[in-house]
């Protein structure tokens, strides 16, 4: 059908509610907004689905989630012979409608004939990851759109081993979705008292807490030096403000200060247009109540609490947003040099990192004689990893992370987990504390030894039909340009991850390889309307690595900025 037709459709169709159609109508005359809904069915990606709540096919409503919720309950029936009786754990965090999207997808998956786990009240993404193996279930959903902004929502889709589903799955899940056809013939149930559909209790959440709280390396630091130790903590208005405070008070912070209005779940995030820990504008309310405080360090976690951001005082005195490959490196080293001192590092330790990621951790990591694997950008190639170790006992892992400030310490998820990034990121910054440094001086340290390692990531937002068809444009420009060099560098290696370079698996993401060693990535976000370009650089001189930074960004957006 052609988008008018689908609007048509939704408009008169029995089975579409009357607030749906009473939007739908509103919208009368207005072309160019009707097609944006009706031109596809929303995007069913590798890290499910994401979009705006609103009526129409191209968005998040209770009948976008029922098509997406069937599909998914028909794959793992049609690919599983216990997927009916091991069951679907779903998770939600606090955004608009999540709550009903959460109760909806229970709804359709019990009635396809699967079992479903649900919790009573918001739960984090590294909650759900660590649930999912837990209850020895065949896959996972939770509800959220992470640190987008308020009017978005979404659908993370999990597999047995407590990752998000890998690209091969999701593509046939995406058959099955697409293969229904009549949304007034997907069943599902009137409520959610059913036997098929099973409510838990608090018992998962304290076990969850007591794996996060086994990563402590030095907790004797804790013990000693925490009582003067000044931690402001935003929860971001998410899901965050739970578990962290539990364990940070449990494991034995004691001086834990709340910025007050982003406490409690809010769906419009206390006015905050994107509550991402990785822009320090979301993080005002938090830097200012960490300067009123002459506190230690600030930590703020995105609505799902599956990110994590710091601030800390640098070597002037003001605060300063540490980046995520920045927190990345030092946390390497503290977790990999603590263990030694514990005689807790196993043999065979790995670190896992991203393409897309800086050479920061991975140089310290190698120096101290741990191996570095890399991955496609998601951590669901992470998870694989984990799973593959875990079953060939080849490797084990220690932690991994990625440069949009995500980090893995442990195996209690195959997910990030800002609960337990939280914890050590506390514990690391109290440590320091002890020996006479902050945590930027022990940073700058490290840049001495190893070099100063500088990065920088745009991103050009790209809503809507037109702007999906201008970062595929980019893309394919990108490619047809066969670029030999950029800011006077000779690029020595390129690496075209869309025709599967180096073992890994296909991927629409460009990398350049420039003959100082600096590098540049371009791809397309997974789970935002985003182009998003990385650049890296180093050198033993700061002025230097950053000049070169700048330079590189400068050239290489006037390429993608050229190109109409």
């Amino acid at each position: 059908m052609t988008y008018k037709e689908l609007y048509n459709e939704w408009l008169t169709s029995t089975y579409f509610d009357e607030e749906t159609k009473k939007e739908l109508k509103s919208l009368e005359g207005n072309d160019s907004e009707i097609e944006d809904r009706f031109y596809r069915y929303l995007e069913f990606g590798t890290a499910g689905l994401r979009g705006i709540v609103e009526a129409g096919t191209n968005r998040m409503n209770i009948y976008t989630i029922r098509k997406t919720s069937y599909g998914l309950a028909k794959y793992f029936l049609n690919n599983y012979a216990d997927a009916s009786e091991r069951g679907i754990v779903i998770a939600h965090d606090n955004r608009h409608m999540s709550k009903e999207f959460c109760l909806e997808a229970s709804k359709t998956i019990a009635a396809a004939g699967i079992k479903v786990y649900y919790f009573d009240d918001l739960r984090t993404t590294p909650m759900l990851s660590y649930s999912v193996r837990k209850l020895n279930c065949i896959g996972g959903i939770v509800i959220t759109a992470s640190h987008n902004p308020p009017k978005y929502n979404g659908y993370k889709v999990y597999g047995s081993n407590g990752a998000q589903i890998m690209p091969d799955v999701a593509d046939k899940m995406l058959q099955e979705i697409e293969n229904i056809d009549d949304l007034s013939k997907i069943p599902t149930l009137e409520r959610v008292d059913n036997e098929n559909i099973i409510l838990l209790d608090h018992k998962i959440d304290d076990e969850f807490i007591d794996a996060v709280e086994k990563n402590m390396i030095r907790k004797e630091i804790v013990e000693k030096y925490s009582n003067d130790f000044k931690i402001v903590y935003t929860p971001l208005c998410g899901t965050g403000r739970v578990p962290v405070l539990r364990t940070l008070e449990e494991s034995g912070f004691k001086k834990v200060y709340v910025v007050p209005e982003e406490e409690m779940p809010d769906p419009n995030f206390a006015g905050i247009e994107k509550p991402n820990p990785e822009e320090s504008i979301a993080l005002t309310r938090g830097i200012n109540l960490l300067k009123k405080i002459d506190g230690d360090i600030l930590i703020a976690t995105d609505p799902d609490c599956d990110r994590v951001g710091i601030a800390v005082k640098n070597l002037s005195g003001e605060v300063e947003l540490l980046t995520g490959n920045q927190v990345g490196g030092l946390l390497t080293e503290y977790i990999i040099n603590g263990l030694k001192e514990k005689n807790r590092l196993p043999e065979n330790s790995c670190m896992i990192k991203t393409i897309v990621t800086s050479e920061f951790g991975a140089d310290i990591a190698k120096n101290l004689d741990v191996e570095v694997v890399d991955i496609l950008t998601g951590f669901k190639f992470m998870g694989e990893k984990m799973t593959q170790y875990e079953k060939d006992s080849t490797k084990n892992f220690i932690m991994g992370y990625e440069e949009s400030y995500g980090y893995l310490i442990g195996n209690q998820c195959r997910d990030k987990d800002a609960v337990t990034a939280t914890l050590l990121i506390a514990e690391m910054a109290l440590y320091y504390r002890s020996i006479g440094q902050t945590l930027y001086e022990a940073m700058i340290d490290l840049y001495k030894k190893y070099g100063f390692y500088r990065e920088k990531t745009t991103s050009i937002y790209l809503e809507g039909k037109k702007g999906s068809e201008k970062i595929s444009k980019i893309m394919k420009e990108i490619r047809n340009l066969n670029l030999r060099e950029i800011a006077e560098l000779k690029i020595v290696d390129t690496k075209d991850f869309l025709r599967g370079v180096d073992g890994f698996t296909k991927s629409n993401v460009m990398k350049y390889i420039l003959e100082d060693g600096s590098w540049i990535a371009l791809r397309p976000s997974g789970t935002e309307p985003k182009l998003k370009i990385y650049i890296g650089t180093k050198d033993k001189n700061d002025t230097i690595a950053l000049d070169k930074l700048n330079n590189i960004n400068e050239y290489f957006l006037k390429i993608v900025n050229s190109i109409e």
